[in-house]
């Protein structure tokens, strides 16, 4: 079998039920061991917003990637690659076997495909484009990148600030369109991808519902508020850019809680289009329909074939 095997899905598709069964299957053979794929749950102290695996989950199966960073740092793309593949290496001399799980495509992308190599952030061109979005706001932003990068605004929405801002930073310190630094790869030796995908969006549109109320039930406005209370965290740093805390720290910020619930739910269901999109360009990925009753006895199904 495969040095590793992957698990991939929206959010609120049921990834860590499915994971937490693969690795029962697994582990008849090596122990498991979990290497989280996800830009929000290596985060300290953001534990009800990003849904991380209770402490039952954790001790079912080791974990990695989770609680390693304070929530003032920055993690990118290629320090999971390196992370991950250090991660994989030291799992398999151990004789366990690795497992990936998570939901950012990009990690499992870039972890596949290799990076490419482009600028490095740059924190003032990032207060310039803050300063100008706060003027004509995110949207006239995505406009300037249309006429700059037509092929990477195509694909991001012009409420994706993070990306758009990306985008344009690029862009202002390389004087070339981010999309010129995304060439076409062939794949490594890509492990298998078991992709959780619904085949009615309405089912994964009232998980993401309740598990957002979840969320508020368990205290999360609270646990803004106490991030909030640190001196060294503030809205524009990746950490609280993460969907449902932006807009609970904007809520908190304006007072106004009426929109909340509405605009958290519309925020997960756009990262959630987002991550199938992603899913749905990866070649070697397996589907198994998340939304069907079965869909964990498939997922374990798929692994007995793949290990065969």
């Amino acid at each position: 079998m495969t040095r590793y095997l992957c698990v991939a899905g929206p959010t609120a598709s049921g990834k860590t039920a499915a994971a937490l069964a693969v690795a029962d299957v697994l582990s008849a053979t090596r122990p498991v061991e979990i290497v989280s794929v996800d830009s929000a749950l290596v985060y300290r102290g953001m534990d009800i917003g990003t849904a991380k695996p209770s402490s039952d989950e954790l001790a079912r199966v080791p974990h990695h990637l989770i609680d390693i960073i304070e929530p003032t740092q920055a993690y990118s793309a290629a320090q999971f690659v390196a992370d991950a593949t250090r991660l994989i290496g030291e799992i398999d001399a151990r004789g366990h076997f690795p497992l990936l799980v998570g939901g950012t495509m990009l990690y499992f992308k870039a972890l596949f495909e290799g990076l490419d190599e482009m600028p490095a952030s740059d924190a003032a061109v990032r207060a310039a484009l803050d300063e100008e979005a706060a003027r004509i706001g995110w949207p006239a932003m995505h406009s300037q990148l249309a006429e700059v990068d037509p092929v990477t605004a195509a694909r991001l929405q012009p409420g994706d600030s993070q990306r758009v801002q990306r985008a344009l930073e690029v862009f202002r310190i390389s004087g070339q369109p981010l999309s010129s630094f995304h060439r076409e790869k062939s794949a490594r030796d890509m492990p298998p991808l078991i992709s959780l995908e619904p085949h009615d969006r309405a089912w994964l549109h009232e998980r993401i519902a309740r598990r957002f109320d979840a969320m508020l039930d368990a205290g999360f406005i609270d646990e803004v508020k106490q991030l909030r209370s640190r001196s060294d965290l503030h809205a524009a740093l990746p950490s609280m850019r993460c969907v449902g805390y932006r807009q609970a720290w904007e809520a908190l910020d304006s007072n106004d809680f009426a929109t909340l619930r509405d605009k958290g739910i519309a925020a997960t269901r756009q990262l959630a289009k987002r991550q199938l999109t992603w899913l749905r360009s990866m070649p070697s990925r397996r589907v198994i329909a998340c939304d069907h009753d079965n869909a964990i006895d498939a997922a374990v199904g798929l692994v007995k074939e793949l290990r065969g």
